[in-house]
This record gives C-alpha cells, sequence and structure tokens, in this order.
C-alpha cells in the first residue's frame, strides 16, 4: 500500500526540463555555429524576411519548451489542479473517479465526473531505468494519487473518517 503524500504536494517533469534545455542550447549553438560559418557575402543575401523567419521558429521552440517546462500537478487540501502546457484545470477531490496510468502509457490521465478525460503531463509513465538507479518513480505518484482520492472520498466534510 503507498503512503499517502503530504499536502500541498507538487510533481513535475524535470526530464523533460532538462531535455528542453539541452536540446535549445544545441540547437542555439549549431545555429550559431552554422551562421558565423558563411562567408559575409552569403550571410549578406539573406533578406529581412528570411531572418525573421529563422527567428520566429526559434520562438516557437522557446514557446513549446516554456509549455513543456511549466507543466505539473499539484495536490491539495481542495484538489488537483492540473497545468499541461497554456491550460490548467482545477478538479475538487470529489469529483475525481479515478487516475490511471496504464503500462507503457507516456502519462497519468485523471477520470473526472463530468465524463471527460485530463492528461497530467507532469507524471510520466515511461520508466526506463531501473528501481535501483534512484530518482521518482511514476507509479508512486499514481498510486498516491489514486490514495489521496480514496481518502478523500471517504472523508466527510465534518472531518470524520467513514468506515
Amino acid at each position: 500500500m503507498p503512503e499517502a503524500v503530504d499536502l500541498p504536494h507538487t510533481w513535475r517533469p524535470f526530464g523533460a526540463r532538462i531535455a528542453v534545455i539541452f536540446f535549445g542550447a544545441m540547437l542555439f549553438i549549431l545555429c550559431a555555429f552554422a551562421w558565423f560559418g558563411l562567408d559575409p557575402e552569403i550571410r549578406a543575401k539573406f533578406t529581412v524576411l528570411q531572418l525573421g523567419t529563422i527567428v520566429f521558429i526559434g520562438l516557437l521552440y522557446v514557446a513549446a519548451g516554456y509549455a513543456i517546462a511549466r507543466s505539473r500537478v499539484v495536490a491539495s487540501e481542495a484538489g488537483v489542479h492540473v497545468v499541461n502546457g497554456y491550460k490548467q484545470r482545477d478538479y475538487e477531490w470529489a469529483e475525481i473517479i479515478a487516475i490511471h496510468l496504464p503500462a507503457g502509457a507516456p502519462w497519468a490521465t485523471i477520470d473526472p465526473a463530468d465524463g471527460t478525460t485530463a492528461s497530467m503531463l507532469a507524471i510520466r509513465g515511461l520508466r526506463r531505468r531501473p528501481r535501483a538507479c534512484g530518482g521518482p518513480d511514476p507509479a508512486h505518484a499514481h498510486r498516491s494519487l489514486n490514495l489521496l482520492v480514496d481518502v478523500t472520498r471517504r472523508t466527510p466534510p465534518t472531518g470524520e473518517v467513514c468506515p
């Protein structure tokens, strides 16, 4: 049986943030070396529209990277706050039916009572390292959230626990 986490608790995709920073830096370095590797006559032939397109693509990468980096799931006394990219959702504990993390799934999903589902990008499902290597265990996050859903469902507003 998993242990309940202390509230409030936040899950963030650390590996995704590292990947965005690493590959963004590598892409910037590659573009800088390619630009300065060109002869000055070739660089002078670039138009403002072409340079603007390159800058625009770079800004799109920054916007997508920021959206991935800000993804998180916050469990608090009031419920679960899910941030995926630029969209935020708040769920009260009473309206959450279950949280799913099937084997091989890229991330967990939340199943609220209104019949919709929402992804929780902060709880990554693919584990490529053996447990002995350490690091956060996505299955533990999944079990902890489901335990919190069960506990809050059995706790009436008076604070007394139902049998």
